[in-house]
């Protein structure tokens, strides 16, 4: 049975640093994903950002590091059976060093499939086969404060254009979502009489998110 889920003691993690990228010289088809990368020195619970040529399945995806040894590491969580074909790519070690404590409140949209018409002229009925998904918007209100460490990390990767990995946590220990994106961020005040002032911030997803249980 499904455990619900509120709005309450999520924190929210933001990229603060990139390690220099390992190379990666295979992935397999398997459940969980194995990579290769010579002596790539990461450890069991680390996030990595990847950069993937041939398997596009995993480009722009951020995951979780485990079964590390001294050449090869997991891709927690990831079931590459189905992926394309590995060519080349990259791992980067992530660290989430900034937190994002301002928002109060946080909306999603986009991420439907386009749907592509696949009727022939031998059917009595039309079909349809999804096609890629739109965008991914987080749209977040914030506090205003322009010394909030976080909101001024936010709007230095919206003023660089900087993609930059996400964390959301929800609650000591909970479940989690990974992602990377770009930020939206200009920090203008907005609000109403004797009302909280506000500023709106929009992170776009690319890749696909990746979520683990605890």
């Amino acid at each position: 049975m499904a455990t619900a889920k509120v709005w309450k003691n999520v924190a929210v993690a933001m990229q603060s640093a990139l390690a220099a990228a390992k190379t990666i010289t295979g992935i397999t088809k398997a459940s969980p994903g194995v990579a290769t990368s010579t002596s790539h020195g990461f450890s069991n619970g680390d996030i990595v950002f990847l950069t993937i040529s041939g398997m596009y399945q995993l480009n722009d995806k951020a995951v979780r590091v485990a079964g590390v040894t001294t050449d090869t590491f997991q891709l927690e969580g990831v079931d590459t059976t189905s992926f394309d074909t590995f060519s080349s790519g990259t791992a980067e070690k992530v660290t989430l060093g900034t937190s994002i404590t301002t928002a109060t409140n946080i909306t999603s949209s986009g991420g439907n499939f386009d749907l592509i018409n696949s009727t022939t002229i031998h059917g009595s009925a039309k079909t349809q086969l999804p096609g890629l998904p739109e965008a991914t918007n987080f749209t977040m209100d914030h506090i205003w404060d322009v010394s909030d460490a976080g909101l001024l990390a936010m709007k230095t990767a919206s003023d660089n254009q900087a993609k930059r990995v996400f964390k959301f946590t929800f609650g000591s220990g909970g479940q989690v979502m990974l992602f990377a994106g770009y930020v939206a961020a200009a920090l203008l005040p907005g609000g109403s009489a004797q009302q909280l002032v506000t500023t709106p911030t929009v992170i776009t997803m690319n890749g696909t998110p990746t979520y683990y249980a605890s």
